[in-house]
């Protein structure tokens, strides 16, 4: 079903994206009836602005890299460009094809209405589109997020830019400056750099992805060092100048840096200014909905779930989360979401992924004396060597206890964070882990050989 003109639903829900759909979605398994909300597309940031587009953007760069040296494995390519316009075809074709199939499943759904409109609480039970009012026995606030900027940063669109502009770029930049290492700041500088494009990266804290455990981080940094992107960590922004061909950017102490654009990655703030969240009555703090662990905030019947609830901004997160408060709604009281039990990927090149606790946290909670770790260097994985990746695995255990957190950088190291979900929720000892037979010759079996290593039994393990 789709466009009614308001209604009674038991759940009606602000925001399409993730979270949203995933809780509709599900309600709509429970027999719940449901209204589905959103001024833009299905899917929202991550399938049409985020995860998706940059990934397949990603896949195409490591494309790029992989004929440029082929050579080396005995395979004789050349590169002769970048079609930008056939690399975005291609980007478009996938967030298309997954388009039509979610459209398909949500408004196909005899219990799921989608109104395509732009909404706003007006009372603790009802939000208001177009001058109609969707009432629910509850309430999901899922409204997502938007790219953030710096105070006095004027982002153009052309030369001064966000993800959402880099992604519909018609060419590839002479030069880039990427303001913020964070995620998507090293993704962008991963692509850009893939496709021939100078790059330099610039973040205020100390090291490029500054949230990850500090040996990741130390990785990242002699990778990109090797693959000649530029970064500068420690000085903040100051101010950036249009030039006559790009800009110009200032960090603390004078230092300049120049290109043909800037793309700005300082993260991403919560989409809910506007939209009648305090009215009602909800707390927000720094823009942010504040909830309980049950995702409730305290109001009514109203939920709030994804990138508008601190926490890591992740769409698998909004995922989980939508189908949680979907299951709270219907009675079946889900287990809390374990923020540190939820899996964190960056696509560059090297690929990070981890799970659980870095050492520094580990240490700070559970104290310095209490707490063992082991890097396994993919020096001794076969795999590792086949692909010319380096990289490692880092554990962090409790001592005499469970894995506390897992750390790996290298290549296709994305698809190995499966099981280290699994090590660190079902809290395994690495002993547990050591048991297991992992497959040869994998990138996978760099887990096996870690903990093994850390079991007190290291076969190829090198340091």
């Amino acid at each position: 079903m789709s466009q009614p003109n308001g209604g009674t639903f038991d759940i009606v829900i602000l925001g399409a994206g993730s979270g949203g759909y995933a809780a509709a979605l599900r309600a709509a398994e429970l027999d719940l009836s449901v209204a589905l909300i959103d001024k833009a597309e299905l899917g929202g940031t991550c399938l049409h602005r985020g995860c998706i587009p940059t990934k397949a953007l990603l896949h195409a760069a490591e494309i790029a890299d992989q004929t440029r040296e082929s050579e080396q494995f005995g395979i004789k390519a050349e590169l002769l460009g970048i079609d930008m316009a056939a690399v975005n075809s291609y980007k478009d074709g996938v967030v298309a094809r997954l388009y039509k199939g979610l459209q398909g499943l949500l408004t196909h759904n005899k219990n799921i209405t989608v109104v395509a409109g732009e909404g706003k609480l007006v009372a603790k039970d009802t939000v208001e589109v177009a001058g109609q009012r969707y009432t629910g026995r509850n309430i999901i606030l899922a409204s997502g997020s938007y790219s953030r900027s710096l105070p006095g940063l004027e982002v153009d669109g052309k030369r001064v830019i966000t993800s959402e502009h880099a992604l519909k770029l018609d060419r590839v930049p002479s030069s880039a400056i990427v303001l913020g290492g964070g995620v998507i700041g090293v993704e962008f500088a991963s692509v850009w750099k893939s496709l021939g494009a100078e790059v330099t990266v610039l973040e205020a804290l100390p090291r490029l992805v500054a949230l990850e455990d500090e040996d990741i981080s130390k990785q990242l940094e002699r990778s990109f060092r090797k693959r000649k992107i530029n970064f500068k960590v420690g000085k903040p922004f100051e101010k950036v100048e249009k030039t006559e061909n790009g800009v110009r950017a200032t960090i603390q102490g004078g230092e300049t840096v120049e290109a043909e654009v800037m793309l700005v990655a300082v993260g991403r703030g919560p989409t809910t200014a506007n939209l009648g969240y305090e009215q009602q009555g909800v707390k927000l703090e720094r823009g942010f909905v504040i909830t309980n662990e049950r995702l409730h905030t305290g109001v009514g019947n109203i939920y709030a779930v994804g990138d508008i609830v601190p926490g890591l901004q992740l769409a698998h997160r909004g995922f989980a989360q939508g189908i949680f408060v979907a299951e709270e709604i219907a009675g079946l009281t889900p287990p809390v979401i374990d923020e540190a039990g939820i899996p964190r990927v960056t696509y560059c090149d090297p690929e990070i992924a981890s799970m659980g606790l870095t050492e520094a946290k580990a240490k700070e909670k559970f104290g310095a004396d209490s707490v063992e770790t082991y890097n396994y260097n993919l020096g001794g994985n076969g795999k590792s060597q086949i692909l010319k990746t380096q990289g490692f695995v880092k554990l962090v255990r409790q001592k005499d206890g469970p894995v506390l957190g897992v750390h790996m950088i290298g290549a296709r190291m994305s698809e190995q964070v499966g099981e280290a979900q699994l090590i660190y929720n079902w809290e395994a000892f690495p002993e547990e882990v050591a048991q297991l037979v992992h497959a040869h010759p994998t990138q996978n079996e760099a887990l096996g050989e870690a903990f093994l290593a850390l079991s007190g039994k290291p076969l190829h393990a090198h340091s």
